[in-house]
């Protein structure tokens, strides 16, 4: 399985992903599951992904594929007006990929499916983010949605809905993620560290902060370690039911 999420913030956006896949109960290996591509001064794109590993990985190589040859293969992100044409490439070239590798009758919700998150900002336009389905449409961050979850989403939702502030500080937004990754990794297994952090400030048009976080990380470890404290003592503090 896997975890991604994408804030949108006033000051810019924050991505996060973790890193592992599975075969099975016993079989985990890393993979990375961000991407980028820009072009200094004018436009940066991440791009998060979820679901079946094979369709995930030929999405990522038809991008590479057209973007790195973009006066031969059109269409490519780096020549696309808007982020919402981004999205649209996107979603068409995630229905493509599905639909190449099922079989005949093969539906787009079962076993090739996948999710993607893609946000960023081409210059002339505010920074902004969608979630892109595997049907190839897509939806777009909103001040009610103002952040993007896919893959394991439930178990790290709620600090998410509790504490997010599109106001917050970028520190305090990586703080949020690492909370809520680390509840998503206490109670799934298929979610694990090394985790991938990027974040973007607005009209940059390149990384403020590019990290993997690894399981020794001394932050990561404070917060964890941090939050089941703080947890425990909230508990605590909690009224009594009486019998």
């Amino acid at each position: 399985m896997t975890y991604c999420v994408g804030l949108r913030l006033d000051r810019g956006l924050v991505f996060m992903s973790d890193t592992r896949t599975n075969a099975g109960v016993d079989n985990f290996s890393k993979t990375r599951k961000m991407f980028s591509w820009g072009v200094p001064g004018e436009r940066l794109i991440t791009l998060m992904t979820a679901g079946n590993l094979a369709t995930t990985q030929a999405l990522v190589s038809l991008i590479e594929e057209r973007v790195k040859a973009v006066g031969d293969r059109d269409p490519s992100i780096l020549r696309a007006p808007s982020m919402f044409q981004v999205a649209r490439m996107v979603g068409a070239t995630l229905k493509e990929v599905i639909a190449d590798s099922a079989p005949v009758g093969q539906k787009s919700d079962a076993a090739f499916q996948a999710t993607v998150i893609v946000g960023g900002q081409i210059q002339g336009s505010a920074p902004t983010m969608f979630m892109v389905y595997p049907e190839g449409n897509f939806i777009e961050v909103t001040s009610e949605t103002p952040f993007f979850q896919i893959g394991e989403a439930k178990y790290g939702r709620p600090i998410l809905v509790r504490a997010y502030d599109a106001n917050m500080r970028f520190e305090d937004a990586v703080k949020l993620l690492l909370v809520s990754f680390d509840s998503t990794v206490r109670s799934n297994l298929s979610v694990g560290l090394p985790f991938d952090l990027m974040i973007y400030e607005n009209d940059a048009f390149e990384p403020l902060l590019e990290r993997r976080i690894e399981q020794e990380d001394a932050v990561y470890q404070s917060i964890s370690t941090g939050w089941g404290d703080a947890l425990r003592a909230a508990f605590e503090h909690l009224p009594t039911f009486d019998l």
